[in-house]
């Protein structure tokens, strides 16, 4: 493994630095300087109209091919693009739950019709797409789910009947995938079908809901007698084929829990920004050696799960994916995140706002350990397909 970023990844990282420090500038001052949490209406909007901005210049999704929206960049482009992303103190992306999770399951098992459709319309954000995982008695254990997908070929299509839960940002989305069970007599694993979802239809309610920190983050989506015809979607409603819903799930979760959800750019930077914290409070306090070893073991452990993940990206490259070993990685990004924020509001003690960033950042922290698949849920998966233990 090179640890030196070549020439052209250097003019790579050049180039979107400086279109995203002007972009950014540009954007900011449409509105006002006055930026909402993408999680509210209001705020959601306003990414919107970043990701339009990144869609539009080719920055949207940099490493897919240039047919659908990319810019064919490499992998190792990809991570610097987001390593320039974070350090830039870009906004969240609001696409993400499809960027970064669906569309590689469409790369992977959809159609040339249905890739020819979905990808360019998602980069373009003309089409918004939620995660439709979690049920009321489904959350980590997904197998468990009973929301139900009935074929209907006389009018050509799927009638669905059940409820999703915890939708992240579901009030906002145009469209939605999820797993739904097509065989009445099968259980856990089998007979699940992985359906692409308008959510405009005629019997699905969507009704968002505040989280914790009181943004509308999240939904309920309520399907009753809901019939999704097959060309809701060119080139098929169904991703991946009839009953192949597990094995095809099993892909998004890897996209999920692996790389393309938390890329390293995003903790490197929380840790520089956690040094620059720890030097401001101790200009105005003085030298704490406790909270200074915790900030210098939160920068060295951000650092080290990029190099992990650089290891990873090249096992990668010469075939040797990550598989169940992807659930080590949500293990490693989730922990590190509460770490570093809690560290942060540490150092800040009482001057730690309720709204401000490190405050909202730690907030969000906490759910690391809990979407996604629960850490108690990936410590199994480790414990039985990483290291071979028994089940108990």
């Amino acid at each position: 493994m090179d640890l030196t970023w070549s020439d052209t990844e250097e003019a790579f990282r050049a180039e979107a630095r400086a279109w995203l420090e002007e972009a950014l500038a540009a954007w900011r001052e449409r509105h006002g300087g006055r930026i909402l949490s993408g999680d509210t209406a209001e705020g959601f909007a306003q990414h919107l109209d970043w990701e339009r901005t990144l869609a539009e210049a080719g920055w949207a999704v940099v490493s897919w091919p240039a047919e659908h929206g990319g810019r064919d960049a490499t992998r190792w482009q990809w991570l610097v693009f987001e390593e320039e992303y974070y350090r830039a103190g870009a906004p969240a992306r609001i696409t993400q739950n499809g960027i970064f999770l669906l569309a590689p399951t469409v790369f992977e098992f959809g159609t040339p019709e249905q890739q020819a459709h979905v990808l360019p319309r998602m980069a373009r954000g003309d089409d918004l797409w939620c995660q439709g995982w979690s049920e009321p008695d489904a959350g980590s254990d997904l197998a468990s789910l009973k929301s139900r997908a009935r074929r209907d070929d006389e009018r050509g299509g799927w009638v669905l009947d059940g409820q999703k839960t915890w939708t992240t940002r579901g009030a906002f989305c145009t469209h939605l995938f999820g797993l739904f069970r097509t065989d009445p007599d099968s259980e856990r694993h089998r007979g699940l079908t992985y359906l692409m979802v308008p959510l405009d239809l005629e019997g699905i309610t969507v009704r968002g809901f505040g989280r914790l920190d009181g943004d509308e983050g999240f939904a309920e989506v309520f399907l009753d007698d809901a019939f999704v015809p097959d060309d809701a979607i060119p080139g098929g409603v169904v991703l991946g084929g009839v009953g192949a819903g597990w094995s095809v799930a099993m892909a998004t979760t890897s996209s999920e829990r692996g790389l393309t959800l938390r890329s390293p750019g995003r903790f490197t930077a929380t840790a520089d920004r956690l040094v620059a914290l720890c030097r401001e409070q101790e200009a105005r306090l003085g030298p704490d050696p406790r909270r200074r070893d915790r900030v210098v073991q939160g920068w060295m452990e951000a650092e080290a799960y990029r190099l992990q993940t650089l290891q990873t990206v090249t096992d990668d490259a010469e075939g040797r994916p990550a598989g169940a070993a992807s659930s080590l990685v949500k293990l490693w990004w989730s922990e590190l995140d509460v770490a570093l924020h809690e560290t942060a509001m540490d150092l800040l003690g009482p001057d730690a706002e309720l709204e401000g960033a490190w405050s909202k950042g730690w907030q969000f922290s906490l759910s690391g350990p809990i979407y996604a698949g629960t850490n108690e849920i990936q410590r199994n998966i480790a414990a039985e397909r990483v290291l071979g233990l028994p089940r108990k």
